[in-house]
């Protein structure tokens, strides 16, 4: 057992030393949970857009001070020329034209109807149809203000209530994917280095010819990289609470819990690669980007698995950082306990396990 912790104790020195090593272990997911949460949305606000009045009238300026109080909208500039839309497009500075048409009040007064013409940059469309649907909202609004002392025979008001997350804010997504990358970046790339550096300084042998188990080797490998990784994992909670305002809702010692055993997939894919490979660049090289993509892609943060081919949704299945985002979500956000994800904690458990089973296979006691 001496001797263990004496491994043990030597691979925290070799992380610990190593200022680029310490930078990577907690100077990268404190930039991602700051960017992700702050500079990276789906929310989409503040967007320049221009009005054409042609009416002047009452009802189009009480529908322009409404747009302009919004949080979604930056009213650029009001222009009467319908002329200058397109040049106003072309020069990139807006993403939307609201057109009020002559007789805008008139015609709402006397024929119980009016439109108003909306001009998007579908460039990028699901922007375009955010900012409609913002528009849409708006108009409603104010249809529903001007009928409130209308008689009409029937009428439907759906009352939207949004769950879990009431203001609509993308930290509440975006934190638990970057929870999901960063520590399978970091526990990966940390421990895929591990062995093959052994292997590189010529210190392998030693390790060889002592009379620990390769099961004892692997082990006193991971550890370090599992304590500090809860490090990490405790750093990005505390900056989720005390600086994005996102409370956890659920049992902070099922999410340690979950995370830890998350932490332990990942560090067995990291043994795995580096059990594999020859030097360090190409495990660094197999961490990142084997490891960045499809956590990118298939994790469900970024991108929705449900709009892909079935083809891409049955291969999402092989990524844990897909069964963790589940976790943290359902734990962090919804505040469900053990019995909502028990399943994805099983896939996790045996993905786990049968790294741990390939690498121990796939150890080398001879360096021939």
């Amino acid at each position: 057992m001496k001797q263990f912790l004496s491994f043990v104790k030597k691979e925290f020195l070799h992380a610990l030393r190593d200022r680029k090593t310490l930078l990577i272990l907690f100077g990268l997911p404190i930039v991602q949970i700051l960017i992700f949460g702050f500079a990276l949305t789906n929310e989409v606000k503040n967007s320049k857009i221009i009005i054409v009045d042609q009416a002047q009238d009452m009802a189009s300026q009480q529908l322009i001070t409404k747009i302009e109080a919004s949080r979604y909208f930056e009213i650029e500039k009001e222009i009467v020329n319908p002329k200058a839309i397109e040049a106003a497009f072309k020069e990139g500075k807006i993403k939307m034209a609201v057109i009020f048409p002559d007789n805008f009040n008139h015609d709402l007064l006397h024929q119980n109807k009016s439109a108003i013409q909306l001009i998007c940059d579908a460039s990028d469309p699901n922007i375009a149809n955010t900012l409609s649907n913002y528009i849409a909202a708006i108009v409603g609004d104010y249809q529903t203000e001007l009928n409130q002392n209308a008689a009409l025979p029937y009428q439907i008001i759906p009352e939207t209530r949004m769950l879990y997350n009431p203001q609509l804010k993308g930290v509440h997504n975006f934190v638990p994917g970057v929870m999901a990358l960063v520590l399978m970046l970091v526990c990966v790339m940390m421990t895929a280095i591990s062995i093959v550096r052994e292997k590189e300084f010529g210190t392998m042998e030693v390790l060889l010819v002592s009379p620990f188990k390769p099961m004892l080797v692997i082990v006193s490998k991971a550890i370090p990289y599992l304590i500090l990784s809860l490090v990490n994992v405790a750093s990005i909670l505390l900056l989720s609470v005390f600086v994005l305002e996102l409370p956890i809702n659920g049992s902070v010692l099922l999410l340690f819990a979950e995370s830890t055993l998350f932490i332990i997939t990942c560090l067995s894919i990291g043994i795995l690669i580096s059990i594999r490979v020859a030097s360090q660049q190409i495990a660094m090289l197999i961490s990142m980007m084997g490891m960045l993509l499809p956590t990118l892609l298939f994790s469900g943060f970024m991108f929705p698995i449900e709009n892909m081919p079935w083809p891409l949704q049955i291969l999402s299945n092989i990524v844990p950082a897909k069964w963790f985002y589940i976790i943290v979500k359902s734990v962090m956000i919804k505040g469900l306990g053990f019995q909502a994800i028990w399943k994805e904690t099983l896939i996790l458990s045996g993905m786990s396990a049968f790294l741990i089973l390939v690498s121990l296979k796939n150890f080398k006691i001879r360096l021939a």
